[in-house]
């Protein structure tokens, strides 16, 4: 059996990395990891509420997160505990890696949000990312980070958004 191989049901910890330190860290279902692409569900796992404006994250929120092992940006379809879909939130990161339980994503600070009717979609902390030197520093890892946003971005406004999932 190989160091990534793992029955559904098993338990994984995401590690969220950004700026070199662990920012967030949970434990997730796996649902699936086809060695491409690795799907997760876990509770909302933020302290208390997060209130965007635009979308609340709360206790009860359940996360269907999609990491892709050669892509740069995650996916994860929010919905309230009863089932209902808020809207999918994408974290533009390097492609995912994962070693045994632990599935490793590191941030580049760029996110998107699409709205469960699909009528806002919004680019999110781009002056986080212009801020944090990625472009200074690692040119394609930045050039990487806007293209995903650009094609994430065209997807939600296409209606395609889905397909990503399927």
């Amino acid at each position: 059996m190989s160091v990534n191989s793992a029955e559904p049901g098993t338990r994984l910890e995401v590690v969220l990395v950004k700026g070199g330190r662990t920012k967030i860290s949970y434990s997730a279902e796996l649902l699936a990891d086809d060695g491409d692409r690795i799907a997760v569900r876990a509770p909302w796992a933020g302290d208390g509420v997060r209130d965007f404006g635009f979308v609340r994250f709360e206790a009860g929120d359940v996360f269907t997160e999609y990491y892709w092992r050669d892509r740069w940006y995650s996916v994860k379809e929010v919905r309230t505990a009863t089932g209902t879909l808020k809207g999918w939130y994408c974290d533009i990161t390097r492609p995912a890696t994962r070693s045994g339980t632990e599935l490793i994503v590191e941030d580049l600070d760029l996110d998107l949000w699409r709205s469960a009717d699909g009528t806002d979609v919004r680019r999110l902390d781009e002056d986080e990312f212009e801020e944090s030197g990625l472009a200074e520093r690692d040119p394609r890892a930045a050039a990487s980070a806007v293209a995903a946003l650009d094609e994430l971005e065209a997807l939600a406004l296409t209606g395609d958004f889905t397909s990503l999932l399927a």
